[in-house]
């Protein structure tokens, strides 16, 4: 019997707004350069981020960057 295991894609839970502002970082903005390419308040690039880093489940406390980690998996979907 094989089992297979069917990996969701990480990104689904982003909002297309999350999706954008991930993939801006990806390009290596900062959170003001997203915020002037995307047209977006500081404030709101910050949500973004933190909601992106809440749904893709990364931690807090951790030896690594969050948005390394974030930029990690939107790369390997």
């Amino acid at each position: 019997m094989v089992v297979r295991t069917t990996h969701a894609d990480p990104l689904a839970r982003l909002t297309p707004r999350e999706r954008t502002v991930l993939q801006e970082l990806a390009q290596g903005r900062s959170n003001a350069a997203i915020a002037q390419q995307l047209h977006l308040s500081l404030s709101s690039v910050e949500k973004n981020l933190n909601s992106v880093f809440e749904k893709l489940d990364l931690p807090r406390t951790t030896g690594y960057s969050r948005r390394v980690l974030a930029v990690l998996r939107y790369l390997e979907s």
